[in-house]
């Protein structure tokens, strides 16, 4: 199975320190996100890898050069006047992913999952296998007690996001997403008609109906999404 790391993003909100420097790069504990997240993987068995760039592109890709892409097969999907949102993302990527299924994990994520176990919960008949957990966030994923994927939801607002007009969200559970899926290649031809930049969140609601989207929830999973300087500097002292 191949993974592919989103590594395009601005990280906006951690300026100045992005001014110069990719979120990507930005180190925890001084090691960069980007390594840590492909070392995490190898480890659990993966050689294939896709990193997508934008914004300092050239930086990303001199950084994995002077690594000797740590000993796995790397190629750089590179995002011309983008990032492309996470859907965008891997629809540009399409060339590079077809022919298996393939793991997505966002670079600013860290977290002690067992990534083959999450792997082992991944079943064929998935249009795709999102980890999610019940770490803290107004965004909310909705299932049935299937664990089949129903709506989202913002716990703050109201607002709720369904393709299915008879949901009840009192009824659902609701679920944080980790930002680390697993999809059948057989989304990429689905992705079709979609424009070059969009949420995978939006595509995943579009298509639910008509595909099974799966959650798979890991309990008391230690998760940091690294955002913002208080995460950054959370992230510094958690270990992960």
């Amino acid at each position: 199975m191949r993974a592919m790391v989103f590594a395009a993003g601005l990280g906006t909100r951690l300026r100045p320190l992005t001014d110069t420097v990719p979120k990507a790069l930005v180190e925890v504990g001084g090691v960069p996100m980007l390594e840590k997240v492909i070392l995490r993987l190898k480890a659990a068995g993966f050689t294939d890898f896709v990193v997508n760039t934008c914004y300092l592109a050239d930086k990303i890709a001199g950084f994995l050069a002077s690594k000797g892409n740590f000993g796995v097969r790397i190629d750089i999907s590179e995002e011309p006047g983008g990032p492309y949102e996470t859907g965008g993302g891997i629809k540009h990527a399409g060339n590079l992913l077809r022919g298996d299924r393939f793991l997505v994990h966002n670079v600013d994520i860290l977290s002690d999952v067992d990534l083959r176990w999450f792997v082992s919960e991944d079943r064929p008949g998935n249009m795709a296998t999102l980890l999610v957990s019940d770490f803290e966030s107004e965004r909310r994923l909705l299932f049935g007690d299937d664990m089949i994927l129903r709506g989202w939801m913002n716990l703050r607002t109201g607002e709720v996001r369904s393709p299915f007009r008879d949901l009840d969200p009192d009824s659902c559970l609701k679920y944080s997403f980790c930002g680390i899926h697993i999809l059948s290649d057989e989304v990429l031809d689905l992705m079709d008609g979609w424009p070059p930049t969009f949420s995978i969140i939006d595509f995943y609601l579009a298509n639910a109906v008509s595909g099974r989207i799966a959650g798979v929830r890991a309990p008391g999973l230690r998760l940091l999404d690294i955002g913002t300087p208080e995460s950054l500097a959370a992230a510094q002292e958690s270990g992960l």
